[in-house]
């Protein structure tokens, strides 16, 4: 079952929709947020709230942070989104997803200690 947005996923999805339509000042150039918002437009990346409502199902926690990046293999290239979930046992977890198939190509995850315990 499918969760709302919450506040935290529709300020995230505004940061990404604001870097794909090449209005907000990040690091990447220009050409980077054109290319992206020309990929979502084409369909090669599906939608921030897909990709959140995929990633929730199998991630359940708090997103952290989200990244659209453009990642090259050889001569292939594919769009990858960086998606951050902090879990409710204080798990980390580091998630890199397709962003065409959004699919779990792999992930990364460090325990954090509960506030009190650092």
């Amino acid at each position: 079952m499918s969760q709302p947005f919450t506040p935290r996923h529709w300020r995230l999805f505004l940061v990404i929709l604001a870097v794909l339509t090449g209005s907000a000042a990040v690091h990447a150039g220009e050409e980077d947020h054109e290319r992206a918002r020309k990929a979502l437009e084409a369909g090669e990346v599906l939608p921030l709230k897909t990709i959140l409502e995929l990633v929730e199902r199998t991630y359940p926690g708090q997103v952290m942070d989200v990244e659209l990046e453009r990642e090259h293999e050889g001569r292939s290239e594919r769009w990858i989104y960086k998606v951050k979930v902090l879990r409710t046992s204080g798990t980390l977890v580091k998630l890199k997803v397709d962003a065409r198939e959004g699919s779990v190509l792999g992930s990364k995850s460090r325990n954090h200690p509960p506030a009190g315990e650092r």
